[in-house]
């Protein structure tokens, strides 16, 4: 037939729905309890395997090569030179002496202190030391014997004590002591020589060192003596009174300074006089004429013949004899005077002025000589300055090399008692190690727990390799954990319900109504009757990730659940590859029991193909208000089919009759035509199996219906299988002790 044009495929409206958020992939306190649930049993075995191999391995090795272990300790003293002229010491900080004794137990742990110890007499003749060769072999021996020590001499610091511990571990108890305390014994004794040694060499670096302070200090001594000489000052050494120099020097400075003073005040004063006696007579001259005794004799005689006058006047006026005569005398006393006055001022300002020239004369002279012997005294001054500068760096040389002679005679002094004190080595023995009375190794209280700890370890991590290795969708928690879509319900595997045996699945709803298993396919269609686009969801896709997963058995169960209800349910067989509907549900004379490839003539590849109509292609399946559609003759061209316009129409005009039209096509994973029926349909459920499912194939499967923008309604996990620590098991209990009253009537 020819086969009908192709049209693009139209995709329904439908309402939006939310995507569940992708689970995270974790283990819960609640998993992890579960798991151990499922494999106490391995995990008991394990144990007892576990404490058997301890025990086993107690006893062999008890019997055939037990191990002694002898200890004795080393005190350690604080790492600090200790002054044997004081009583008592410093301090030394913990972290200090507990660092110091780690250093010991290092050096005594270490290849040259190990291999003395195999070079002694006491050691060679050991059974220990003779297990590791023959003496024609002896390197190798050593080498076994310090590989052997490297593990079995023990040698720990006390954090808070003032010990090392020094242990040995062999298979003779005796011998175990024997190469403790040689050990012991060996170190020491070369700390004793070390040390004694070290303090000794010191001891005559010292005595040298002395003899060469005394000698340097002979030659600063002579240096001493030897600028007193040439100084010619016996006394030149820091005193707190000065020297008479000094002393001498300040007197003639401040008499100089005095000097200046008095020279500046005497030029001052002969200007001053200068110029009195180019000028008129000043006061201080008058007064002193006025006491000349020959101004006062006139004064005196100026004034009786002025007052004679005076009197005359009066009496006989003025042309009288005697008054002119009086006059006459007045004014010759007074032309004495003026002149006296004239001779007096001359004489004083001139003897004041010579007698202040010649002050300033002999001032300038006491000056010069004042300032010439303070020079002279300056140049004693700077030759004692200098010796005195020269003696005190010899000086000081001096006492420099007095204190290091003092400290190196002290620091003999110690050194030679160190040498003689018996800590000086730092290191003393606290008694020998005692042959051990039991073995060390094995103990019975280690090997049997820790045989039962391991073994009970070795179960538990067998139970989680297990459970890791296992990637099947097995439990409702692998569905929520590892698949981003909604679990609509999860359908028990039918062998552990009782009363499904016998029955095909396909028709458990209808053959076991009291059943597990068919109250699982009740749940799944109350949930997706709640779902929240279920609205606008006619046409449904049930699909798998492969094939026998048993999604024709639940798109049949889902069918005939809300057929119950009173729905009109259109059932499509669209997996043209391997259809399941024409066996579940036979046409009358097609005996699908027997035949396993008959299939019926006439079904949905027929009207695709445009071959009949759609009234002959529907059919009753048997169960009141529900329709099959068979796949029909097979197709070569099945995926171009599927997506036809033809099949577009059919679920269009078939909506307007069917309250549900529920479409069992091929797996998503395995043909193309399973994204072309999800396209076309209003909601796809997936259809998972927890015995073939693997986590990664049913998120592919899901990514992929995804990517072409396909709805997913949700996921079925079929065949859920009972696991201890699960909760099926006692639903089981509670569901058909719950039923019990329906069945028995």
């Amino acid at each position: 037939m020819e086969q009908q044009p192709q049209m693009p495929i139209q995709r329904m409206t439908r309402l939006p729905m939310t995507r569940p958020p992708q689970a995270v992939s974790t283990l819960t306190p609640k998993d992890i309890i579960s798991i151990l649930k499922r494999h106490i049993l391995l995990m008991i075995v394990m144990t007892i395997i576990g404490v058997i191999a301890g025990g086993i391995s107690w006893y062999l090795l008890l019997t055939y090569a037990p191990k002694y272990r002898a200890s004795t300790y080393i005190k350690i003293l604080p790492p600090v030179e200790r002054d044997p002229l004081t009583i008592g010491g410093g301090t030394v900080a913990k972290d200090i002496q507990y660092g110091y004794r780690l250093t010991i137990a290092s050096i005594i742990r270490q290849q040259g202190t190990l291999e003395n110890l195999l070079r002694r007499d006491k050691i060679k003749k050991t059974q220990w030391y003779q297990s590791f060769g023959s003496e024609e072999n002896e390197a190798k021996r050593i080498t076994d014997a310090l590989d052997d020590l490297g593990k079995h001499l023990g040698v720990s610091a006390h954090r808070d004590a003032e010990f090392v511990s020094v242990s040995m571990t062999c298979a003779d108890a005796q011998e175990s002591a024997d190469i403790a305390n040689e050990t012991v014994d060996m170190f020491i004794a070369s700390q004793s020589d070390t040390k004694v040694g070290e303090v000794r060499r010191k001891l005559v670096e010292l005595e040298a060192r002395r003899r060469s302070i005394e000698q340097n200090l002979d030659l600063a001594e002579r240096a001493l003596d030897d600028v007193r000489r040439s100084s010619g000052i016996g006394d030149l050494e820091e005193h707190q009174f000065q020297d008479t120099i000094t002393l001498r020097m300040n007197a003639l400075d401040e008499e100089q300074r005095d000097l200046m003073l008095t020279v500046s005040q005497l030029q001052s004063q002969i200007e001053r006089f200068e110029e009195v006696a180019q000028g008129p007579i000043n006061e201080q001259i008058e007064n002193s004429i006025e006491r000349d005794p020959t101004m006062v004799m006139l004064t005196q005689q100026l004034f009786s013949t002025k007052t004679a006058l005076a009197q005359l006047q009066t009496k006989f006026g003025e042309g009288h004899r005697n008054v002119i005569e009086l006059r006459k005398r007045a004014q010759e006393l007074q032309e004495r005077r003026n002149i006296r006055k004239a001779e007096i001022g001359e004489q004083t300002r001139q003897a004041n002025l010579q007698n202040a020239k010649d002050q300033l004369v002999v001032i300038e002279s006491r000056f010069e000589s004042a300032k010439a012997q303070l020079q002279q005294a300056a140049i004693e001054k700077s030759r004692l300055d200098a010796a005195k500068v020269q003696y005190d760096q010899r000086l000081r040389i001096r006492d420099q090399l007095q204190d290091t002679l003092n400290g190196v005679k002290g620091l003999i002094e110690k050194h030679r008692i160190l040498a003689e004190d018996p800590e000086t080595p730092k290191v003393m023995k606290m008694g020998n190690a005692l042959k051990p009375r039991e073995v060390s190794s094995p103990l019975w209280y280690v090997y049997f727990p820790g045989g039962t700890f391991l073994g009970f370890a070795c179960g538990v991590g067998l139970a989680f390799l297990i459970e890791l290795l296992n990637d099947l969708l097995r439990t409702p928690r692998d569905v929520v954990r590892y698949i981003p879509a909604p679990l609509l319900s999860v359908i028990p595997n039918a062998s552990e319900d009782n009363q499904t045996h016998g029955i095909d699945l396909c028709h458990v709803v209808r053959l076991a109504p009291y059943s597990v298993v068919s109250e699982a396919f009740r749940k799944l269609r109350v949930n997706l009757r709640l779902s929240q686009s279920r609205k606008s969801v006619k046409v449904i896709f049930v699909s798998s990730c492969g094939a026998g997963d048993g999604k024709t058995t639940v798109a049949v169960n889902l069918a005939t659940t809300l057929a119950n209800e009173g729905e009109k349910i259109l059932i499509i067989d669209a997996n043209f590859w391997k259809s399941m509907l024409h066996k579940a549900f036979p046409q009358s004379g097609l005996d699908t029991k027997y035949d396993k490839k008959a299939k019926s003539d006439v079904g949905l590849s027929n009207y695709l193909l445009g071959q009949t109509s759609v009234e002959e292609i529907i059919r009753p399946s048997g169960i009141d208000r529900f329709d099959v559609i068979d796949a029909g003759t097979t197709s070569k061209n099945p995926t171009e089919l599927l997506a036809s316009e033809k099949m577009v129409q059919l679920l269009q005009e078939q909506r307007q009759f069917y309250d549900h039209i529920i479409i069992d096509g091929p797996p998503v994973l395995l043909v193309i035509g399973a994204k072309v029926l999800a396209g076309i349909s209003d909601c796809t459920m997936m259809v998972f199996n927890a015995d073939r499912t693997r986590r990664g194939a049913g998120q592919r499967a899901v990514r992929e219906l995804r990517e072409i923008d396909a709805e997913i309604i949700g996921c079925v996990l079929m065949g859920a299988r009972t696991l201890k620590g699960g909760y099926f098991h006692e639903q089981y209990k509670l569901y058909r002790k719950y039923q019990e009253p329906l069945m028995a009537s």
